[in-house]
C-alpha cells in the first residue's frame, strides 16, 4: 500500500472518530448533574452562608491529597459526587451558591453540610433540604432567562437528580437529645424524615426532574465517632435507624415511580457496600476502618480534624489511601471513588432497579 494511500485510509478514521466522539458529546450536553443533600455530597456550600467552622471543611487538612488545599469538601479529596460527574463526562459541579449568573456548568450543587429532611436540624446553620428545592426553583428560572424555555425544560427533564440526606437527623439524637426515643417511635422519627424526602421528590418533579439517584444511609453506628460511647464497638441503636430509614425510602420510591409518569431511580446501597469495607477493609485494600485517619481522641473520634472546631490539637495519619474514614464521620477519597464505582456501574445487588449508568442514558418520558 502507498505512503499517500495510507495517509488518506487514516484521515478518514480519524475523523470519524472525531465526528463519532463529538455526536456523543452532542448527545450527553443536555444530561446535567443535580446534587442535594448534606455533607455526604456537600462541595463547599458551607463556605457561602454563615455559619461555624462545626459545618465546614475549608481549612487544611481537608482537600489536600487530591485539591492540594481545602475546597468545603469533608474528605482528604473528592467526594462521590466528584467521581459521578467524572464518569457522566461531566466537569465538577461547583456549588450553587458559587456560581455566577451566567454560569452554567453540566449542574448545581445544592447540599449543605449538616443538613436534614426536617427544617429545625441545625437550623439557622445549613441550608435545609427544603431550601435546596427553592434554590433549584430559582436555577430554573435563572436558566429560562438564560437560554430560553425550551432548553431549559430539557435540561432540567433530562437531568439527574442524586440526594443524599437523613444521617444528620439520625446521628443528632445521640449527641444533643440522647432522651429523643422516650417521647417518639423510631419508626415514627423515620416516618417524620421519610415525609419530608417525600414532598421534596415530588417538589423536584413539580420543576421537571424525572432521575432520581438516591444514597441510603450508611452503617451510621460504626462510624469513628460513635465508637468511645459503646466501648469500641458500634452502636446498634443508630444502626437500627439508618436500616429503617433504608427500608422506608426504597418502599415509597417504587411507590412514586408507579404513580408519577417518568419517574426513574437508582437506589444506592450504602449500608451494605460501607459494611462490607469496616467489616473486611482488607479485601477492599483498605490497612484501617474503625480508627479515622484525621481526628483526636479514641478512634480520632472527636471532631477535631483541622483543629478549627474548639479543639486545636489533632493527629493526622500519613496515608488517607488506607483508610475507609479520612475524620469521626466521613469517608476518604479512596472509600468514595469505590462507593461511586458501584453506583455507576455496580450491580443491581447494591445499586437497583438500574446503576447510574443506565439512569444517565436512559430517555425519560
Amino acid at each position: 500500500m502507498s505512503t499517500p494511500t495510507l495517509h488518506i485510509i487514516l484521515f478518514i478514521v480519524l475523523a470519524s472518530l472525531f465526528i463519532s466522539t463529538r455526536g456523543d458529546d452532542q448527545s450527553r450536553k443536555d444530561v446535567a448533574l443535580f446534587i442535594f443533600g448534606d455533607s455526604v455530597n456537600d462541595v463547599g456550600t458551607n463556605n457561602y452562608i454563615n455559619t461555624t467552622a462545626d459545618f465546614r471543611a475549608n481549612f487544611p487538612p481537608y482537600g489536600e491529597t487530591f485539591f492540594r488545599h481545602p475546597t468545603g469538601r469533608f474528605s482528604n479529596g473528592r467526594l462521590i459526587v466528584d467521581f459521578i460527574a467524572e464518569y457522566a463526562n461531566l466537569p465538577m459541579i461547583p456549588p450553587y451558591l458559587q456560581m455566577k449568573d451566567d454560569e452554567f456548568m453540566g449542574g448545581a450543587n445544592f447540599a449543605s453540610a449538616g443538613a436534614g429532611a426536617l427544617g429545625d436540624t441545625y437550623e439557622g446553620f445549613v441550608v435545609d433540604l427544603k431550601m435546596q428545592l427553592k434554590q433549584l426553583e430559582q436555577l430554573e428560572k435563572k436558566l429560562e432567562k438564560e437560554m430560553g424555555s425550551e432548553r431549559a425544560k430539557k435540561i432540567i427533564k433530562e437531568g439527574v437528580y442524586l440526594i443524599s440526606i437523613g444521617s444528620s437527623e439520625y446521628a443528632l439524637p445521640f449527641f444533643s437529645n440522647p432522651t429523643l426515643f422516650q417521647s417518639i417511635s423510631m419508626e415514627d422519627y423515620v416516618g417524620m424524615v421519610i415525609g419530608n424526602i417525600t414532598t421534596v421528590l415530588k417538589g423536584i418533579y413539580e420543576v421537571g426532574g424525572r432521575k432520581f439517584a438516591m444514597i441510603g444511609i450508611g452503617q451510621l453506628g460504626c462510624v469513628p465517632i460513635m465508637r468511645p460511647a459503646e466501648n469500641g464497638s458500634c452502636s446498634g441503636e443508630a444502626n437500627k435507624l439508618a436500616q429503617l430509614h433504608n427500608v422506608a425510602l426504597t418502599s415509597i420510591l417504587a411507590k412514586l415511580e408507579a404513580q408519577l409518569q417518568g419517574f426513574e431511580y437508582s437506589y444506592f446501597d450504602y449500608y451494605t457496600s460501607g459494611s462490607e469495607r469496616i467489616q473486611y477493609p482488607s479485601k477492599y485494600g483498605f490497612k484501617e476502618a474503625e480508627t479515622a485517619c484525621c481526628g483526636s481522641g479514641p478512634y480520632r473520634a472527636n471532631s477535631s480534624c483541622g483543629g478549627q472546631r474548639g479543639e486545636k490539637e489533632f493527629s493526622l495519619c500519613h496515608d488517607p489511601e488506607n483508610y475507609v474514614f479520612f475524620d469521626s464521620d466521613h469517608a476518604s477519597e479512596s472509600a468514595n471513588r469505590q462507593f461511586a464505582q458501584l453506583m455507576w456501574n455496580g450491580s443491581l445487588s447494591i445499586i437497583r432497579p438500574r446503576n447510574l449508568k443506565a439512569l444517565f442514558k436512559h430517555e425519560g418520558a
